[in-house]
């Protein structure tokens, strides 16, 4: 499969406000600080990680909804990283993405109707073709075409979130940024919506993102899963194997969170000490030495790199990363 989406060293600092009143030296929070990904057409890429790791921002980096600091992004083999106006509006037709939130993607103001209208008249679809546009979108996701003279509030989450859906698939696109779109979600809406999800990838031959902490749905749906941390990408790798081969330390302790639904299996729990260093203010060395329970010397002054570490694919920032032995199954 050829690389739909590349994001090459990509970075996004944001300027912080300065204690010091004398200072050209202005703080950063370095949010995203140097990731590189490519994504297949057609498969669905995981990226997970600790709430302020970075992932929502990278994903809104991949959209254009947000500018790097530095690195590129490529889409279709084309270099979109300074893309403006109308090269970025004919973009948008191609590159959607799905909220996390249902209840504050959509306008309370507008109906349905409305809101899933407003993109199709922006890109010109004649009037007589619009109204049978939504009746399709409607259908697609599970819905009536009676719901689109409702408004928002009279929708439940669930149906909120396929609301969003339909209007991410509006206008076609390759690729769809998932961020989050079942962490609002009911247990038992959650596995409908994912099901719809995988449903219409297979049906529109859709990309996925799919930004999420929740590693079970992350498991479910993806193909392969990139595993952040303070703004980096630690590992890397197909789905399976990283599920039951973690190859680094962190990964193996988020796995080891999962809860076991087998009550006659037990597993060992991997608690991680101290707390998530600011992205304003990283450790040197391995972003991760900090919490890492196989940390050395090396850690602290030398960044590992994402480098291959098994025959499969698989990848992992870490200079033990062959040392580290895996306990248990986080299948």
């Amino acid at each position: 499969m050829s690389a739909l989406l590349e994001l090459k060293n990509i970075k996004k600092h944001f300027p912080l406000k300065s204690e010091k009143l004398f200072t050209k030296e202005k703080p950063l929070l370095k949010a995203v600080d140097g990731i590189s990904l490519s994504v297949r057409s057609g498969e669905t890429l995981g990226l997970v990680g600790e709430s302020g790791c970075g992932k929502s921002t990278a994903g809104r980096m991949a959209l254009k909804l947000l500018e790097p600091t530095e690195g590129e992004i490529w889409f279709k083999g084309e270099n979109i990283t300074n893309y403006r106006g109308e090269q970025l509006r004919k973009l948008r037709r191609e590159m959607q993405i799905i909220f996390q939130d249902p209840y504050a993607s959509l306008n309370p103001r507008k109906t349905i109707e409305q809101t899933l209208a407003e993109p199709l008249k922006i890109f010109g679809m004649p009037k007589g073709q619009v109204t049978q546009r939504i009746d399709y979108l409607l259908d697609v996701v599970g819905l009536s075409s009676y719901h689109k003279q409702r408004y928002p509030h009279e929708f439940s989450g669930g149906q909120r979130q396929r609301i969003g859906i339909a209007r991410a698939l509006a206008l076609e696109p390759e690729l769809v940024i998932c961020d989050e779109p079942v962490s609002a979600l009911d247990v038992s809406i959650q596995a409908q919506v994912i099901n719809l999800m995988e449903e219409l990838q297979a049906e529109f031959n859709l990309t996925y993102i799919f930004i999420a902490h929740d590693l079970s749905v992350v498991h479910h749906i993806s193909d392969r899963v990139a595993v952040m941390y303070l703004g980096k990408i630690v590992e890397l790798g197909d789905a399976g194997e990283v599920y039951s081969n973690p190859k680094h330390p962190y990964t193996q302790a988020l796995l080891s969170a999962v809860p076991e639904t087998n009550p006659h299996r037990e597993k060992e729990r991997i608690i991680l000490k101290g707390d998530l260093p600011s992205p304003a203010n990283p450790p040197a060395g391995c972003k991760f030495h900090t919490r890492c329970p196989f940390a050395e010397d090396i850690c602290r002054v030398q960044e590992p790199e994402l480098k291959l570490v098994s025959t499969g694919g698989q990848m992992a920032a870490c200079h033990f990363a062959k040392e580290v032995v895996t306990e248990g199954n986080f299948t």
